[in-house]
């Protein structure tokens, strides 16, 4: 099994601090589905008095009949379970009554369940920590996945519950660093190829048999019928969104490369008006991104950014009607004509986050990194250094035996066309490879290899 806290010491230590506060505590935990918040709610809960409630879609009764139960075990008060009411702020108050001033967890998963039954269940925990908890020493957990609506109903300000917070963290999936220590035995190679198609959330990783070959884990993980990540994108749109039919439509033609607002209104048939509104909230969700060139104020592309998802409806949407009749082999024998190119991009991808986040160390200071394209002129990578007027142009090759002079040669006729700076800059040049053919020794030229990067990943 996966180790599902490679990287969550952060999100622990932020959670024992606030325990060991002593006071009430009110604590926001929220991030898309599969990322592993309602694993990090459980290792907190290891060795404290608490309590854990998935709240479920059945009925606003049902999940107060499921807490009275919780309660009722907890206490060892049978009459929880005889009490006539379906107020959760009345069976907070019996429940207060019983515990007195004890140091309690409560932990409420999937809160947004609870919101769709009935929007005034925010309130009604308004009112449950005003007056009720807020003097109190219990630590009170609302956590959800529906980012749109935790952002808006639970920390919006409209919110009843605005303002009352004593902290929130929004989970994210593993950062690619941390893929070192779950599969130990991997090289660099391997885990960008495993991270292009599989991505960093902890639950997806948590599918890869880590005996079998990267082709047998498409197969059989991805691409047979009745396995886990076979439908999960569109699940995951059914439970994220009320239009799932209209995102996935988009996500569809942002994989076929209908990268613009103007492109995708038109090959969907959604005004702009109303397609702005489902872009933004993919944003948000963080399934897509949107990309402006260095030297652009508009006129920038939307992608996606999930690299399950990018995969997914890439390669497996498309293919789902011979997927359903049983063609896996001949599915996979399509896709893997591709998967080198595909490879590329994610290689390209996956730099560019590395330095973003300062996790590849570049040559020089730089406060900004952006993608640059002119017609038909791209460069990967410009990373500017706006105090000295320095400025990188990086080029990533998902290749062996690279000609780095070559590149760098494309690279520098490229820079002409860079407009930042042009009389003053001082230039450097970097390539991103597998292998070069040989070192190229100039100051202002940089190549970094996987062994290269894999040492300085593995020092972090």
């Amino acid at each position: 099994m996966l180790q599902q806290f490679v990287n969550r010491r952060q999100e622990l230590d932020f959670l024992e601090k606030k325990y060991f506060d002593g006071s009430a505590q009110l604590i926001i935990i929220y991030g898309r589905r599969r990322v592993g918040k309602t694993e990090l709610i459980k290792k907190f809960l290891q060795g404290k008095k608490g309590i854990y409630l998935l709240c479920t879609r059945d009925s606003i009764s049902e999940n107060v009949k499921e807490l009275k139960r919780r309660f009722s075990e907890f206490t060892k008060k049978e009459y929880f379970l005889k009490l006539e009411t379906d107020s959760f702020f009345d069976l907070f108050k019996y429940f207060l009554d019983e515990i007195n001033d004890e140091h309690i967890v409560i932990a409420l998963d999937e809160f947004p369940y609870l919101i769709e039954l009935n929007k005034g269940v925010v309130s009604s925990f308004q009112k449950i920590w005003d007056e009720l908890l807020k003097d109190r020493k219990v630590f009170l957990i609302l956590c959800g996945s529906s980012i749109g609506m935790m952002e808006t109903e639970v920390l919006g300000y409209k919110s009843p519950l605005y303002g009352r917070r004593t902290g929130e963290w929004k989970v994210e999936p593993f950062k690619f660093k941390d893929m070192f220590s779950v599969f130990r035995n991997f090289s660099l190679d391997q885990l960008v190829q495993i991270w292009s198609i599989f991505g960093a959330t902890p639950f997806y990783l948590n599918q890869i048999n880590q005996n079998f070959p990267l082709e047998e884990n498409i197969k059989e993980k991805i691409l047979s019928k009745g396995e886990i990540l076979y439908n999960e994108p569109l699940i995951l749109l059914r439970e994220e969104f009320r239009e799932p039919r209209t995102y996935t439509l988009i996500l569809k033609y942002l994989s076929l490369g209908y990268n613009t607002l103007g492109e995708l209104s038109s090959v969907t048939g959604i005004d702009k008006g109303n397609l702005s509104k489902y872009i933004s909230e993919l944003e948000e969700t963080r399934l897509i991104e949107y990309i402006l060139p260095l030297g652009q104020r508009k006129r920038g592309i939307y992608v996606i950014s999930d690299p399950f998802f990018n995969f997914w409806f890439r390669f497996v949407y498309p293919n789902l009607s011979d997927l359903e009749a049983g063609l896996v082999n001949e599915v996979y024998q399509r896709i893997f004509y591709q998967l080198n190119s595909y490879f590329g991009l994610m290689f390209e991808k996956l730099i560019f986050e590395l330095v973003k986040a300062k996790e590849i160390s570049l040559p020089i200071p730089f406060t900004e990194v952006r993608k640059w394209w002119f017609k038909d002129k791209e460069i990967d990578l410009v990373a500017l250094d706006h105090e000295r007027k320095q400025v990188i142009f990086a080029e990533c090759k998902w290749q062996d035996n690279v000609d780095a002079e070559e590149i760098i040669e494309g690279l520098k006729e490229k820079s002409w066309f860079v407009k930042w700076n042009n009389i003053e800059r001082r230039e450097y040049f970097a390539i991103f490879a597998k292998s070069f053919k040989k070192k190229v020794e100039k100051p202002n030229i940089f190549l970094f290899d996987l062994k290269l990067l894999e040492n300085t990943l593995k020092q972090l």
